[in-house]
């Protein structure tokens, strides 16, 4: 019987090895999947490449990793933001590699790598310095940048409810990356809310096919890395 529920998030996060690229779902706290993030720190892997949208906020889930030095180089899109202290440290002091990615073209590289396609032309970025030491070829009168797929070792992800077999269904905007970041790499966990009987997810609601996910996890309530910047700043 197959059944890809567990309690277990560090038992869950465990495929992840030394040196992995992992992706990480979300864009902001929406569809952040913090406590697998909470458990990859307790699991210890290290010399990380992290895939996410950001770059961590506060003390908490990737901002936390980042803190306790498991990561050596992030690409993401959007690595400076107001609370995002612990990854601005880090790269001042030359403690971590970073590539940058317009939003855009790292859903792509994702996605592309979760069909099989190598790399893509896009003009995204054509001209400017994320385009420098790129082939650069010109379609239609315009320039454009070849960019290279990207997929990882591991995939951690947020979602609303699984059924047993790790059919996913997710909430809202909370979607964002999570659907190619589970077709992009080569294991996947899931972090959901709330389990449903198998059979109890109308098909045509299945965004992520169980066939793309590995281990889903229980978590039923939550951080709130929103409560957590709230709490950071009553304090200060």
């Amino acid at each position: 019987m197959i059944n890809k529920i567990t309690d277990d998030a560090v038992a869950a996060v465990s495929v992840v090895k030394d040196g992995d690229t992992v992706l990480i779902g979300g864009f902001g706290e929406a569809g952040n999947p913090t406590e697998l993030v909470h458990a990859l720190i307790e699991h210890g892997a290290r010399d990380l490449t992290i895939v996410n949208n950001n770059a961590g906020n506060g003390e908490i889930g990737l901002a936390r990793l980042l803190l306790k030095g498991r990561v050596s180089k992030l690409i993401c899109s959007f690595p400076r933001s107001s609370h995002g202290h612990v990854f601005n440290d880090l790269y001042k002091t030359g403690s971590i590699k970073l590539e940058l990615v317009p939003q855009g073209t790292l859903a792509e590289r994702m996605r592309a790598g979760g069909a099989g396609v190598p790399a893509f032309f896009t003009p995204t970025a054509a001209g400017t310095d994320l385009a420098a030491g790129k082939e650069i070829r010109v379609f239609d009168g315009r320039e454009h940048v070849l960019e290279h797929a990207i997929r990882g070792n591991v995939a951690l992800i947020k979602a609303e409810l699984a059924d047993r077999w790790g059919n996913l269904v997710y909430r809202k905007a909370a979607r964002n990356f999570g659907p190619v970041m589970a077709m992009a790499a080569d294991k996947t966990v899931a972090q959901v809310r709330r389990e449903i009987e198998l059979g109890g997810i109308d098909p045509e609601r299945i965004i992520t096919p169980s066939i793309f996910v590995d281990r889903v996890v229980r978590i039923p309530n939550p951080v709130s890395e929103r409560d957590h910047l709230l709490e950071r700043e009553s304090v200060a």
